[in-house]
């Protein structure tokens, strides 16, 4: 018998949901409106839906935030999704509050949820004590000498860019999109330092690989759900990702090839190291046993390493859920950031030649990690790109718990009255302004916004207080979940440049007006006139004269 829309029971599911639905709405507006972040300062909202959101992402170079510091002072408040209100501070005091008190400002839930969900729960995703655990484990593996071994593996792929830009100039003076062939340079990178997986990424014949197309369907997914409001109330109501949705399909399809192979990758790496152990007549690993090819092979050694007790070690699929993590974290950020850097260096050929003649100097075209190390001007290109250019521009955290967060400087709030602190409830969002930290006038000076690798012979005694891990800057943040393969990464852009820079001269074939910055969390440069082919950098590319 069909029920009717006016039966007893339907009419009480109808009801339920009315209910619920209405108490979800009242709940979130209470929450929106009565927020404590609402005291402050900032921009009016021109979308109820997007609040300050497309304003940002549409304003090159990320220069909006930086405009509203100075508008607004170093404590101020935007609107992102439905109004809700996000806090943005540069006040130092603040930013080491937030980053060091990790469990009471954690990444988004509804960020962490659909990517866990989809990935797995790797390092990046987790939270509190599941990360803290996480991290003991993965933290020798990310060593320097973990990292110094792992170098001939980072000048040995830039030397294959080298040969591959080679082959791409053999006739003369080539424009390049640099930005791909970067791009596939780290995935080969890191896809054989990570976990001993051969991408294949650069050979001019070779077909991309069942992994390496699965990684490139995420990434563009993950991305899409950004700055998509329908993506934020997929997230918030997780019932509604039983509908239909390509985005989501296409995540959980490249995620699942992702979990395939990696289980393969896991149980091959673990049978190794056993066959290892079992060769040199050992029944446990040690510590001292944390050497490898790969940073999956130095945790599965952490992780069955004696000191660690059975009740901390990872779970196997704690440990596949790296393997995105590696990817993710890895790949794009290095891939950007050698972007930039090629970017700068094609405006500044003073610059740039004065870094080819120290490179030059070294007598080797496989220099060690302490020989790239101790180059002080290749250094201070490196420091300055990732001050000018950090890849990520800033990071978002959510408040756990009503807490007061301290400030170094006191701020006027909207009705005059001035607070030396700064009170959030739970649910609450707060920005880490990573490149706005990076330029800030008042701590780097007037020319605060201009590549000058030589501000790093006498740094400005202001950046001392960036709560940042290294070079006193915020590009890998700091505290507890700040970046665990920075030095990863420092020694890889080093290596990349080291090579390509000896063997080539770069300019830009377009005005510099022509090439664009678009706003967003991994930011790149585009080409004002080609917006639907995305990221790009297209370079004028010579085989340098003097080059051997």
């Amino acid at each position: 018998m069909a029920l009717s829309f006016t039966s007893p029971d339907v009419l009480a599911v109808l009801f339920a949901a009315s209910g619920y639905f209405i108490w979800r709405v009242f709940k979130y507006l209470s929450f929106v409106y009565g927020s404590p972040l609402r005291v402050l300062p900032g921009p009016p909202s021109p979308s109820w839906v997007y609040g300050n959101l497309k304003q940002i992402f549409a304003t090159e170079s990320a220069a909006l935030p930086d405009k509203w510091f100075e508008q607004y002072g170093k404590c101020y408040v935007d609107y992102e999704f439905f109004m809700t209100p996000r806090l943005w501070t540069l006040d130092p005091l603040a930013l080491n509050h937030i980053m060091m008190h990790e469990s009471d400002y954690a990444k988004p839930e509804v960020m962490v949820r659909e990517v866990a969900n989809t990935l797995g729960r790797g390092l990046l995703f987790v939270q509190g004590a599941e990360h803290r655990q996480q991290r003991r484990v993965l933290n020798p593996a990310f060593g320097p000498m973990q990292i110094r071994d792992l170098t001939e593996v980072f000048v040995r792929k830039s030397n294959e860019l080298r040969d591959y830009w080679v082959n791409a100039t053999g006739a003369g003076p080539t424009i390049i999109n640099v930005t791909a062939d970067l791009s596939k340079m780290t995935l080969d990178v890191i896809g054989e330092a990570g976990f001993g997986y051969d991408f294949n990424a650069l050979n001019l014949e070779g077909k991309p690989t069942e992994l390496g197309l699965a990684f490139q369907k995420l990434f563009v997914s993950s991305s899409e759900g950004q700055t998509s409001a329908l993506a934020q109330v997929l997230s918030s109501f997780p019932i509604l990702a039983l509908v239909p949705n390509k985005r989501l399909k296409d995540m959980a399809s490249a995620s699942a090839v992702i979990k395939r192979v990696g289980l393969q990758l896991v149980a091959e790496r673990r049978t190794a190291v056993l066959r290892e152990a079992s060769e040199n007549h050992k029944d446990r690993i040690e510590r001292e046993d944390l050497q490898g090819r790969d940073l999956l092979t130095l945790l599965i050694k952490a992780n069955m390493a004696k000191d660690v007790p059975e009740n901390q070690r990872l779970s196997d699929e704690d440990v596949l859920g790296q393997i995105p993590t590696f990817l993710l974290a890895g790949h794009e950020t290095t891939a950007t950031a050698s972007t930039w850097a090629l970017y700068a260096l094609s405006q500044r050929p003073d610059i740039q030649q004065k870094l080819r003649e120290e490179l030059l100097s070294v007598d080797t075209d496989t220099p060690t990690m302490d020989e790239l190390n101790a180059l002080p001007y290749l250094d201070a290109v490196v420091r300055e790109t990732l001050r000018l250019h950090s890849p990520i521009t800033f990071l978002v955290r959510e408040a756990k718990r009503d807490d007061v967060i301290p400030l170094s400087e006191p701020f006027t709030d909207c009705y005059g009255k001035v607070h030396k602190e700064i009170r959030v409830a739970q649910g609450n969002k707060v920005v880490l302004p990573i490149i706005a930290m990076n330029r800030s006038k008042e701590l780097w000076g007037e020319d605060a916004n201009e590549f000058k690798p030589e501000r790093w012979q006498q740094p400005p005694k202001e950046i001392s207080a960036i709560p940042g891990i290294w070079g006193h800057l915020l590009t890998f943040i700091g505290g507890p979940r700040a970046c665990i393969g920075y030095r990863f990464s420092l020694v890889e852009l080093k290596a990349i440049l080291f090579s390509i820079i000896r063997g080539f001269e770069f300019e830009m074939p377009i005005a510099p007006e022509d090439y664009e910055i678009k706003t967003s969390a991994l930011q790149r440069p585009s080409v004002r006139s080609a917006p639907e082919k995305g990221g790009q950098l297209p370079l004028l590319v010579k085989p340098y004269k003097g080059a051997a």
